[in-house]
């Protein structure tokens, strides 16, 4: 159903790390460690023809559904948080959308 995007894998570079952020106005993403900079996983759906980067309402969903999503053989992952606002705004400049994920790999939203 999902693959890693061909056009762009792995999108924006991460300004800094933030793993202890919850609340509101935060998702979890999974992150890649490209050249010692993060960048986050993008997906490609071939039904919908759409490029999207997964985002969870927590972390824990995070962690449920980490090892479900297709990956680059060699990279390393990791989830983390971060607000919505420069989530969307960082995917949107490289022509991505946000999708809500659950734990079970199901888009909500």
């Amino acid at each position: 159903m999902y693959c890693v995007s061909s056009d762009f894998s792995l999108v924006h570079t991460m300004s800094e790390s933030t793993d202890n952020s919850s609340g509101e106005g935060w998702l979890w993403v999974v992150v890649s460690d490209k050249d010692n900079e993060g960048h986050y996983l993008g997906l490609y759906d071939k039904e919908q023809d759409v490029n999207f980067i997964p985002a969870f309402e927590s972390k824990e969903a995070a962690n449920d559904c980490f090892l479900q999503l297709p990956r680059e053989k060699g990279k390393k992952y990791e989830v983390q948080a971060v607000h919505i606002e420069e989530l969307t705004k960082d995917a949107e400049k490289a022509g991505f959308g946000v999708a809500i994920v659950d734990g079970d790999g199901k888009i909500v939203k």
